[in-house]
């Protein structure tokens, strides 16, 4: 199949224009990594050492790396409470298996910064949804929240995913207590937390909730989200009709 045609085929798709479909990136993916109070400094490097693991994956980087002329970009980011966000990784194209290397290295010698029991998901929300913004020619947006416990500051999580934000799509990852004790948020339950990241966090298209029952399993879960994200059924399907 010709480049024009697999364009056209995928803008199909995806339900969209032609011209759309000529951008240069396939997927805009903006983790956003939750650093509140309550993450500790061992689960801290769980949680990022997690993440760099995941993108180390050969399935993963299969994924990420099957449509090398129109690639995903990517950007990480933590968060805690209002006014506390970091960029960690800058938004990056990832055309080879070095990008995502640079990307995990980069995490994996990040120190924590903030020390806040806030956790402000909501903020959270619109500043990934800010730095989304600014890659207006992909074909998909998606925003990737992780979070041990609800919201206890700024603007509730719903009034975010229910205002107007575009085409975003946002996807959680839960990450469970199992017998961790926990002062400062109610995590007795993580079927409860992950009801309140099904009600109040994620929006649009395919959205859907990923669980690590602790901060060890982060790694297994980001590694199985990664896959489901970015080898979206839409793309997938465009890729394994251009190959007939």
């Amino acid at each position: 199949m010709t480049g024009r045609g697999l364009i056209a085929l995928i803008a199909f798709a995806l339900g969209l224009s032609v011209s759309a479909a000529q951008a240069q990136c396939r997927q805009a993916l903006a983790l956003g990594v939750d650093v509140s109070g309550s993450v500790d400094g061992r689960e801290y490097r769980l949680q990022l050492d997690g993440v760099a693991s995941a993108l180390r994956d050969p399935d993963v980087r299969r994924a990420f790396l099957a449509m090398p002329q129109v690639p995903v970009r990517l950007l990480v980011y933590e968060w805690a409470g209002q006014g506390q966000q970091r960029i960690l990784a800058g938004w990056q194209a990832i055309e080879n298996a070095d990008d995502l290397d640079r990307i995990a290295q980069r995490l994996e010698t990040t120190t924590s910064l903030y020390d806040d029991p806030a956790t402000a998901i909501g903020t959270a929300m619109l500043h990934g949804a800010e730095l989304l913004a600014r890659q207006p020619d992909c074909w998909q947006k998606t925003l990737d929240i992780s979070g041990d416990g609800p919201a206890n500051r700024g603007p509730h999580p719903r009034d975010i995913a229910d205002a107007d934000l575009g085409d975003i799509t946002i996807n959680a990852l839960v990450i469970g207590p199992n017998s961790r004790a926990n002062t400062t948020k109610d995590l007795s339950n993580v079927k409860t937390l992950e009801a309140y990241f099904q009600a109040h966090v994620i929006r649009g298209r395919g959205a859907f909730v990923e669980t690590a029952q602790d901060f060890d399993d982060v790694a297994r879960a980001m590694r199985r989200k990664l896959l489901r994200e970015v080898a979206s059924p839409a793309l997938s399907d465009a890729g394994r009709a251009a190959g007939r």
